[in-house]
């Protein structure tokens, strides 16, 4: 059997978060019992509480969409071990994979 070369990052969000200091067991442990939307809600509460609760002008609703892909997107480069594994789980073509790719630079987020 061949042996599969690995061409994505392989490393996980939490543990760039863990080395980071960002995240601890224990805060993982109480993300995990919060649905995505309540995580959502909350880190835009939070944001909002920086600037007085002024949110006016910033088109959340709008750049949601994008804010969603590049989560997925970096999930997806780091679960796997090849970019086209990474195209399965997203069901992305090539060409579409390698243009996201350039957009959201998964590399530079793993990157020291």
């Amino acid at each position: 059997m061949k042996a599969m070369k690995a061409t994505t990052v392989n490393k996980s969000v939490i543990r760039l978060l863990k080395e980071k200091n960002l995240v601890n067991d224990k805060l993982l442990v109480c993300i995990n019992q919060l649905s995505i939307e309540d995580l959502i809600a909350i880190k835009l509460e939070l944001s909002a509480n920086n600037i007085n609760n002024r949110l006016y002008g910033l088109p959340v609703w709008k750049n949601l969409t994008n804010l969603v892909k590049d989560a997925i997107f970096k999930y997806a480069y780091s679960a796997t071990r090849t970019q086209m594994e990474a195209m399965r789980l997203l069901g992305l073509t090539a060409n579409h994979f390698h243009k996201l790719k350039k957009r959201y630079d998964p590399i530079s987020y793993f990157e020291d």
